[in-house]
């Protein structure tokens, strides 16, 4: 059955590939940009397309944008909206932190709030979170971003229950690292902050951790699943992929339980 799905931060990556993919299978779609120039991009591949799927500049730290989201009618509302940024917890700017959290945790919340009123109202929906493998795993030197995917999934777990009652449904997508360029910006806007030798942490450390963005997934495997779980009424709460990528958030949950200090 056709359902009227709502994304944000459409612009780039997975939320544009999957915007595109869902209008291709017949969905209405309703897919925001963060900005104008990706907008019109976006909407260049629409028409080109001839695809069903209306496009509007919305930044969700933009409290004008962000009531956008009152005047749409829609089933499915997908919180993909996200920035990136990694570096050592211990000597990480908390300006920089706290510019993660804007946006992963309380811009995304109060879209995802605007959305529940809406689909409480209408008495059925589903609301799904875009966490991430670092949303239950971590990873040393992406923290920032991996302790925001944390706080989404203390969000996506606790909704769940609290709008059970009203008939409206949550979960989460978790992917794996994958090839979409997000990564590789986040190892790169460290550097702006970071200075061999003011700080000590070892450059050579991160740059080792660094090398694993060599081995990201193809993002249109990505594209598919989340195409082919999105639309469904019934599927498990947290959808991890690829298989490896939830067998390693099985393991970390597992270790820290037999970790000792």
């Amino acid at each position: 059955m056709s359902k009227t799905i709502f994304i944000t931060g459409a612009g780039s990556g997975l939320g544009r590939g999957t915007a595109i993919g869902l209008a291709q299978n017949g969905h209405k779609v309703i897919a925001t940009t963060e900005l104008t120039s990706q907008q019109s991009d976006l909407m260049k591949e629409v028409q080109e397309k001839n695809l069903d799927i209306e496009v509007f500049k919305l930044d969700i730290t933009n409290e004008r944008d962000r009531e956008k989201i009152k005047e749409h009618d829609f089933d499915i509302f997908l919180a993909n909206a996200a920035i990136n940024e990694g570096g050592p917890l211990a000597e990480v700017p908390l300006d920089r932190f706290r510019g993660l959290f804007e946006v992963n945790v309380f811009a995304t919340l109060e879209t995802v709030q605007l959305a529940a009123a809406k689909l409480v109202e209408k008495g059925f929906g589903k609301i799904v979170f875009m966490s991430s493998i670092a949303g239950i795993s971590a990873t040393p030197y992406v923290g920032p971003y991996t302790a925001t995917k944390h706080a989404i999934e203390g969000i996506a777990q606790t909704l769940r229950k609290e709008l059970a009652e009203f008939d409206v449904q949550v979960a989460t997508i978790n992917p794996g690292p994958f090839a979409t360029g997000f990564n590789d910006r986040s190892a790169e806007e460290k550097y702006k902050w970071f200075e061999k030798g003011k700080n000590f942490t070892r450059i050579e450390d991160m740059k080792k951790q660094e090398e694993s963005l060599k081995d990201q997934y193809d993002p249109e495997d990505m594209i598919r699943k989340m195409v082919e779980i999105i639309p469904m009424e019934h599927h498990p709460f947290r959808t991890a992929y690829p298989e490896e990528t939830e067998k390693k958030m099985k393991d970390s949950e597992k270790e820290n339980w037999e970790l000792e200090i």
